[in-house]
């Protein structure tokens, strides 16, 4: 899901209401895929967390339920991760996203069928945290060995490396390509269509 227009304009309004500079779009899609609150606390113009609260309320509102800007599946997504279902594969989110926010993804788009766990930072602790995947893997009875983390951010790759699981990470999303190759996945798809190759080879 392309979400990162409607991240980024609902960062900077939740900002401006509370009387602080808009952060740079930049620095936001660089937080993406932390959690709300840690993310919040790296982007410039907050010192503290006085106003922490008051962005958090503000950004849920905006992303969940003012902000219009569309976020879309990326062309074929739906049919890859029906491609991996059918072949039998579980398949898991681990997102940065509040309950609520990945809730509200999965119904609109008609994915949660797919999926058959998910885990959220504000249930655990946010990336790059192993704990998501742990507790993902102790719910589906999975081992390490036998997971595979993609990710478009080096949060992901880093919270894959910390527990233990490879990672593939996708180079159409929030972060360089040169950054995410630092961290050394399997390899690094450029479009979702090679992604697609990659898994269903």
């Amino acid at each position: 899901m392309d979400s990162e227009g409607r991240i980024v304009a609902s960062m900077q309004a939740a900002f401006t209401e509370v009387g602080l500079a808009p952060p740079p779009a930049a620095a936001v899609r660089g937080v993406i895929g932390l959690g709300l609150e840690e993310a919040i606390l790296r982007l410039p113009g907050i010192s503290g967390d006085a106003a922490l609260a008051e962005i958090i309320a503000r950004y849920r509102q905006h992303y969940l339920v003012a902000n219009a800007t569309p976020t879309p599946l990326f062309e074929g997504a739906e049919a890859l991760i029906e491609a991996l279902h059918r072949r039998g594969l579980l398949l898991a989110v681990a997102t940065g996203k509040s309950k609520r926010g990945l809730d509200q993804a999965l119904d609109q788009t008609g994915l949660r069928p797919w999926f058959h766990a998910t885990r959220c930072a504000e249930e655990t602790a946010s990336k790059p945290h192993p704990s998501m995947l742990h507790e993902l893997m102790d719910e589906l009875g999975v081992r390490a060995a036998n997971t595979l983390m993609i990710g478009d951010t080096d949060y992901d790759l880093l919270m894959a490396q910390n527990a233990g699981v490879r990672a593939l990470a996708v180079g159409y999303g929030t972060q360089s390509v040169a950054r995410l190759l630092e961290h050394k996945p399997l390899a690094c798809a450029p479009s979702l269509a090679v992604l697609s190759d990659w898994l269903l080879r």
